[in-house]
């Protein structure tokens, strides 16, 4: 039985819409709990080719609700880019997976999209900045892409069509898209799911050239709550990212040190102003040469200060558990890898 039959016996695909979806390209941004449920639906439809950029790295924590992975890649400490595709690679060979492991920034985004021209951008992320980078980036380079969000048991999915519907920076005043997050109220695994549903669907269709729902949907799976609404009157004409005038705000380059906190995590990322891959062998040098003992494999390494676990990944950013205080995250920087 040929591998996508069941799927071409739904009519709004059939044999023509299977080997569209075989020619469609998918960029997908956070490979976390919604990521990867997307990129194994998609890999599993079919889909032409798969890129997928995520700054993370695979902990046991994420096991309960990201199923993609396994407790040998949390033991190794993959980068969640990396184990997604492997894992994407053994379910179906048949499709491009590219993995980039890095901070998806406005410069990162930027290129991937003008290299790469994918087809439609799908949000897997777990913060408001990256989101409206790839809202903006969206407009500007005429891609279409599907927001998606949950916490504890709520879950929401819109999509977002260059010069059609509203951005989501259009909306932000309008619609409560919630603040909580799972480091507040924690997360359901079927919520995931939920929404990842939506955020497929939608892709499939913009893969098949098929009309897509465009009203925002929101849910709680828990309380059995479902509502659409409509927010095409939401559309602002003085919009600084989707109207005439626009300027892509999320856009401007600063080339500064950021400094930022993860979601759901006692950690703050470090993204250091010079890119580029960090001199490895001089760090490592440096801390054997204080007694520090480090592990590593060939995409990071890490190693333990009293109650601080630090990662340095090769693109040079560092994640330091064990506060969400910026300040001290700044002054243990400095004061260890400065």
């Amino acid at each position: 039985m040929e591998r996508y039959s069941r799927q071409q016996l739904f009519a709004p695909i059939g044999e023509r819409g299977q080997q569209s979806i075989r020619e469609k390209h998918v960029l997908l941004i956070g490979a976390g709990a919604l990521g990867a449920a997307n990129a194994e639906t998609l890999v599993r439809a079919g889909i032409g080719k798969i890129t997928i950029i995520d700054r993370d790295y695979v902990e046991w924590s994420n096991l309960q609700r990201q199923q993609l992975y396994t407790e040998e890649d949390a033991t190794n400490r993959l980068p969640k880019a990396i184990a997604a595709a492997v894992h994407l690679r053994a379910i179906n060979r048949d499709v491009v997976v590219e993995p980039i492991v890095a901070d998806a920034d406005a410069r990162l985004l930027e290129h991937v999209v003008a290299r790469e021209r994918p087809h439609v951008m799908i949000d897997s992320t777990d913060n408001f900045d990256v989101r409206m980078i790839i809202n903006d980036v969206s407009q500007k380079y005429d891609v279409p892409w599907i927001y998606g969000a949950c916490v504890g048991s709520y879950g929401l999915s819109y999509v977002i069509v260059p010069n059609e519907t509203p951005c989501l920076r259009c909306l932000l005043e309008e619609v409560p898209l919630g603040n909580a997050t799972c480091d507040t109220v924690g997360i359901i695994s079927p919520v995931v799911h939920m929404v990842v549903a939506h955020q497929t669907a939608e892709a499939l269709k913009i893969c098949v050239h098929v009309q897509v729902n465009r009203k925002l949907v929101s849910f709680d799976i828990w309380h059995g709550q479902y509502r659409m609404i409509d927010v095409h009157k939401l559309k602002k004409d003085d919009c600084p990212s989707c109207s005439e005038k626009r300027t892509y705000p999320a856009l401007q380059y600063e080339n500064e040190t950021k400094f930022a906190v993860l979601c759901g995590r006692e950690t703050v990322q470090i993204r250091p102003a010079h890119r580029g891959e960090r001199e490895w062998t001089t760090l490592l040098s440096f801390l054997t040469k204080r007694g520090i003992q480090v592990e590593q494999n060939e995409y990071l390494f890490s190693f333990t200060i009293h109650r601080y676990r630090f990662v340095v990944f090769f693109d040079g950013r560092v994640f330091i558990h064990g506060t969400n205080d910026v300040q001290e995250a700044k002054r243990l920087y400095y004061q260890y890898l400065g």
